[in-house]
Parts: C-alpha cells; structure tokens; sequence
C-alpha cells in the first residue's frame, strides 16, 4: 500500500557516508513519552489508536531534511491476523493505516517539522515470515527548509494512525483482540547529499517497542527485530515533487 508517491523504483545502494549510528530512537503510544502498551477491547468500529517514533541524532546534523524509519508488526500467531492485513485486496483495505507528520501534537519532544513536511508509507503483509508486516515510512521538508538537529534532543519522527474499522460486527476482520509486539527497527536521518552525513540509528534512547493488547507471551517474546533496509535522500526526496 503507498501514499504519496512513495519511494520510485528499487532502494538504491547505501553510499558509503552511511553508517550505524549511536544517538537513539523511541516508540510509544499516543506521544513520544507514552505509554508502552495499548488496550482495545473491539467492541467498535470507530476511534483510532497512534503510535509515535522519535530520535535523538548521534551528533549534530546542520541541513536535517528527513527520515526513514522501518517498523515491524508480529503476533505470537502462526499466520498475521486479517486486523493487521493492510493494504489493497487485504481484509482492512488501504484506509484503515495512516501516517502523519504533525509533531504539533507530540508536545513530550520537539517538532522539527513545524508543519512542511511531506510523506508516505509501505506495508508489506508476510514481510519475512507469515506472521508478520513491515510498516516502511518516509518524509522530509522542501529543501529550503532543513534545519539544524542536536544530539541530547528527542525529536519527533512520524506517527503511524491505525483505525478502528472492521473491528466488529459483520464484514470485521479476525484478530483485534489478538497481542502483537511493534518494534520499530530503524530511524534513518537524512541531509544534502553535499553533506555526505546520513545516520542510521538503531539502538534504543529509552525503548524501540510498544505491544497491543497483553503483551506477546510466544517463545520469541518482544521485541523482535529484523533486518533494516537501507535508504538514500533522492527516495525520501521523491515523496513531494
């Protein structure tokens, strides 16, 4: 499923100004400093619950332009449930999963966005195993508008809106009451290609996870990580010609 003309073509190759970066990233519930697990008892079929990713940049990037972050969904289910099946001829179709770039109202970390910034987002259904997705979102600002971001600051990031649609009733999809551990794997940072200085941040700053519903009691637990896949600043760029 793609919004806003999401990444053309193939990812390309990681240049070599690319590196594993320490700084951190944070998910949560509802703002940057929420809470780490979301109940629904699925009784409707309106209403919307937010999760909201953040970073802390591993040292000062002048010309901040914007991110690519990756997330994974799983269950402790051998096969992902229809509720968490996005996308077009999936059980929850392509407008039960948003995004969303307004850190206006993620008052916990700093808005560094203040409203330019345009984007999109991927979601791929058995992305590795049957049992899970990968939520894959890009934004950045209009090149006129980068800015400066500095390490020690938590920054906010994107917001991923998941509705409350075909949670109950006739035509619902299978699987709303059903535990799921969220982790988001990567936070890539990206500036001018001058700047050769695109950091990829993958450890924690306080916690990389949220849970829905009682938290995953499978053998694997929570979190549960899996690969990153690179990106460059042309795709991120893409996203708002």
């Amino acid at each position: 499923m793609k919004k806003i003309a999401l990444l053309t073509g193939v990812l390309l190759a990681l240049s070599a100004s690319m590196a594993l970066a320490q700084g951190g990233i944070n998910l949560a519930w509802n703002d940057c400093q929420g809470p780490v697990n979301a109940t629904f008892a699925c009784n409707t079929n309106t209403g919307t619950n937010t999760m909201v990713g953040s970073f802390d940049p591993p040292h000062v990037l002048t010309q901040f332009l914007g991110i690519s972050a990756q997330v994974d969904i799983t269950t402790d289910q051998a096969n992902l449930p229809d509720w968490w099946k996005h996308g077009s001829g999936q059980c929850r179709g392509t407008t039960a999963l948003a995004t969303n770039f307004d850190g206006s109202t993620a008052p916990t970390c700093t808005d560094v966005y203040f409203g330019q910034a345009a984007g999109g987002f991927a979601y791929d259904v058995g992305f590795g195993s049957p049992a899970r997705a990968r939520f894959r979102i890009q934004c950045a600002v209009p090149i006129d508008n980068r800015t400066e971001v500095d390490p020690g600051t938590e920054y906010f990031a994107f917001k991923g809106i998941i509705q409350h649609t075909k949670s109950t009733g006739t035509g619902s999809c299978a699987g709303c009451t059903e535990p799921a551990c969220i982790v988001l794997n990567e936070i890539q940072l990206f500036q001018p290609p001058e700047a050769a200085d695109d950091p990829q941040i993958t450890n924690p700053r306080d916690r990389n996870y949220i849970t829905w519903q009682p938290p995953p009691t499978g053998p694997a637990g929570c979190p549960l990580t899996t690969a990153t896949r690179n990106s460059t600043w042309g795709q991120v760029k893409s996203l708002y010609r």
